[in-house]
Formats: structure tokens, sequence, C-alpha cells
């Protein structure tokens, strides 16, 4: 279960053993919310947030958001990292907004 962040509480992670599409799970207070990252010919051309069980509280769901917009391409690389490479994945704490 490859934890990439901890952003101003929100857990970001992988479950070990992931399917396409690209995706991370973010968790706080037992409420989880997933984002799907699309990807043509190298580039992301969009995210979509899907409620997983009761899905995030409105404020941590907009910080959620925010950050995977942000960090896009990065969470891409980790995928390959973690799931094409083998590589083990060293979390970021981040305490500040993006």
């Amino acid at each position: 279960m490859p934890k990439l962040y901890e952003y101003l509480g929100i857990i970001i992670m992988f479950y070990s053993e992931e399917h396409a599409p690209i995706h991370v799970h973010g968790k706080h207070g037992g409420r989880e919310c997933k984002a799907e990252i699309i990807v043509r010919n190298g580039k992301v051309i969009a995210v979509r947030f899907k409620p997983v069980r009761s899905g995030l509280e409105p404020v941590k769901q907009k910080e959620f958001e925010r950050f995977v917009r942000a960090r896009a391409d990065d969470i891409v690389q980790k995928w390959d990292d973690a799931f094409l490479r083998n590589k083990l994945i060293h979390p970021e704490i981040i305490t500040k907004k993006i």
C-alpha cells in the first residue's frame, strides 16, 4: 500500500496490485475518494474524481482535488515507478496549501 503524500492530513496513496487507469486514493477521517488520471500520448488530459464509500468531507475533497490536479504529472511518474519499475516510493509530507 504505497503512501505517496500526506497533504494537510489527507493520506494520498496507491493500493497494492492496482489496475488501470492510473489513480490515487485520498483518505481522511475514515472517508475516501479516488482520483483517476487520464493520460494520452504521455500527457495528462483529465482528472476524474469518484467517491469511495462516503467520500471525503467537502473541505477535504476540495483540497484533495486541488492537490491531485497540481501534482498529476508527479503521480503518473510515481505510478510508473511503483507498478512498472517496482521502485520503492518514499512518501512526502506537505503541510502548506498548494
